[in-house]
């Protein structure tokens, strides 16, 4: 009886342990687990860097060029990251369809580019005040 009431206690204390507290961007894609990877090169403050979309993209472009191809991609992260802070769907899935062929990874963001500007704008709505 005694082994009963004990494991009575253990499940009562493990249905009270609370859940993880979600990040805003966890809380804003919800259930769509996809589309909160997808947004995992989002920069969460774009304004902190330094260089335009269009810089990054010409620094990403030289660097495959010159067969750096680590530098490439680095820089075709910062402008599908910042694309993605100016809701620019077609720019987005060059850039990081850049990044796919210096890499050969595959970046979820390329499938639903649409989605995953509508949860980053509202992120960035709701967190950017200018």
């Amino acid at each position: 009886m005694e082994k009963t009431s004990k494991e009575g206690k253990e499940k009562s204390k493990a249905s009270a342990v609370t859940t993880p507290n979600l990040t805003t961007l966890e809380q804003i894609c919800g259930s769509d687990k996809e589309t909160y990877q997808a947004l995992s090169y989002m920069f969460l403050d774009p304004r902190k860097i330094d260089v335009s979309t269009k810089e990054a993209a010409d620094n990403a472009k030289k660097a495959e060029k010159e067969k750096d191809l680590t530098s490439a991609r680095t820089w075709y992260e910062v402008a599908g990251g910042l694309a993605i802070y100016e809701g620019d769907t077609k720019r987005i899935a060059e850039y990081y369809g850049g990044a796919e062929r210096v890499t050969g990874e595959k970046y979820l963001i390329v499938n639903n580019p649409d989605k995953a500007v509508a949860k980053a704008q509202e992120y960035y709505k709701q967190y950017l005040h200018s």
